[in-house]
């Protein structure tokens, strides 16, 4: 439960901060345009609010849970004075006159539509920035049947109009190249240089099952030597790349891998396709463990039953299926080959704690100064970035739609022990992938109305008010079947 609620507090805290600079970013440019913003809130908040604040008669009111403030509507009246109604039956609203605002009571919120309504919703999935004049999933078409105000929305250009739509994009990339770049700053940057993986690395099954083995040192992928396991792992699954050269024991060998290795991998849910080995190698005995008085801190274990064990993951291996047995382990102890009998506990483990893996491999670190930080922390966002792009075609296949996950799928990204260099990198990664999904021209998301106002430049035609709301109504039926089917995909997943 405990770690539950560590990686939640981390999603949940990482998305508010990013959907508040998304909004953040429409809201600015609406600003410079002097279009009003009449809400912005973190969260969603039907019928009420945590907390709301507005600037009233010149000072600030704050309400704590609190009902939501009435609309700034009336009804449509015709000439007769009764309710005006349209073809389905519902009736009609128009904004409030400037004649109907002056007769509200000081105190009344409504009564200072210049100034921006702010909160927190109780409804933590996400968060909106309400820009008069827009007809986005908040807005009624029927209520834009007044005449465009200069402080609407609509009664821009499509010039200023545009940036007001793309600035949450926008921000949203800037701010993961400004994490990318403090982070860089904070922590530099530190990896395990593919050459200094002494003892090669541990592959998952489809890795095994296509020609590799464990132990297997990558030398070249399509020819080209990299530094990095990443970069191995881009090009191997996003890429497409399949001649690996490796170096087996004291010989080189290919390795060709099929056209659909993505997919296959896709088909596994494997996460991790290879891990540096490094040796079994005690650091503490845990007191009362089945190992106590028998194993001491130092001892390096290299073989189980009289299988050799050249790394940590075969030691393992070896111990897997022994749980209540007594295994034989041969090991050094200060240069002495030492041979020791264990009764493993009834979960299979020694109860010893091993030395920290990069004791014995070399890794590489590389400090940045402040503004060494920045130009590193762009390219690392943008090859990010590119990155994500390429693998997003791998959602179009079977075993790609299968992969899509949600709420869970997010959430366990984060570590289960709190841990502010990852939660940073995880934050910015997502910055990026919010900015992505959000520029697709998919009506409801900025995408879509990129696309609409495109539009409208290239053909001088402007979309109908009732289109955008029926397009955005479909637009968010389709995102909202997208994220049940994601979150659903987590829950079998967990169930099966």
């Amino acid at each position: 439960m405990e770690v539950f609620l560590i990686k939640a507090l981390q999603l949940i805290m990482s998305l508010s901060l990013l959907v508040v600079l998304h909004e953040l970013g429409h809201f600015a440019f609406a600003r410079i345009f002097k279009v009003r913003v009449e809400k912005f809130y973190m969260f969603f908040n039907p019928r009420f609010s945590i907390v709301r604040w507005k600037k009233v008669n010149g000072r600030w009111q704050v309400k704590w849970f609190a009902p939501n403030v009435e609309p700034s509507m009336k009804m449509r009246l015709d000439a007769d004075g009764d309710p005006m109604k349209d073809e389905k039956g519902n009736v009609l609203y128009e904004p409030f006159t400037d004649e109907d605002r002056a007769a509200l009571d000081d105190e009344d919120w409504r009564k200072y539509p210049e100034n921006t309504e702010w909160g927190i919703g109780w409804l933590p999935l996400g968060g909106y920035c309400s820009i008069a004049g827009m007809v986005d999933e908040t807005t009624d078409s029927n209520n834009m049947k007044s005449e465009p105000q200069p402080w609407e929305y609509r009664a821009l250009p499509t010039w200023k109009r545009l940036p007001i739509i793309l600035g949450g994009v926008l921000v949203n990339f800037i701010s993961a190249l400004f994490i990318y770049g403090m982070i860089l700053h904070t922590w530099g940057k530190e990896y395990l240089p593919v050459e200094n993986a002494v003892y090669g690395y541990q592959y998952s099954n489809t890795m095994l099952e296509n020609g590799f083995e464990n132990g297997d040192r990558i030398l070249t992928v399509n020819n080209v030597a990299y530094e990095t396991t990443g970069e191995i792992v881009q090009e191997l699954l996003v890429d497409g790349a399949q001649d690996v050269t490796v170096l087996r024991q004291n010989d080189t060998v290919h390795v060709l891998l099929p056209e659909d290795f993505a997919q296959l991998v896709l088909a596994a849910g494997e996460q991790d396709l290879m891990a540096p080995r490094f040796p079994f190698v005690v650091d503490q005995v845990a007191e009362g463990g089945a190992a106590t008085g028998l194993l001491m801190p130092g001892d390096s274990l290299v073989s189980v039953n009289g299988v050799t064990t050249t790394a940590f993951y075969d030691v393992s291996k070896e111990l897997e299926g022994h749980a209540s047995d007594s295994v034989h382990l041969g090991l050094y102890r200060q240069g002495v080959l030492t041979n020791v009998s264990v009764l493993l506990d009834a979960n299979g483990k020694l109860g010893v704690y091993t030395k920290n893996p990069y004791l014995f491999l070399q890794t590489k670190k590389i400090e940045y100064g402040f503004f060494e930080a920045i130009p590193a922390g762009v390219e690392l966002g943008w090859n990010t970035l590119v990155s994500y792009v390429k693998q997003f075609k791998l959602v179009f296949t079977k075993e790609g739609a299968k992969s899509i996950g949600g709420f869970g799928a997010i959430g366990n990204l984060f570590p289960s022990m709190w841990d502010w260099h990852t939660f940073w990198m995880m934050t910015a990664m997502i910055s990026i992938i919010l900015a992505f999904m959000n520029i697709l021209p998919i009506p409801a998301l900025d995408g879509g109305y990129v696309l609409f106002l495109l539009y409208e430049m290239i053909t001088g035609h402007k979309p109908g008010d009732k289109f955008l709301e029926r397009a955005n109504t479909v637009g968010l039926f389709i995102l909202l079947a997208l994220v049940l089917y994601a979150n659903l995909n987590d829950i079998f997943k967990a169930l099966f």
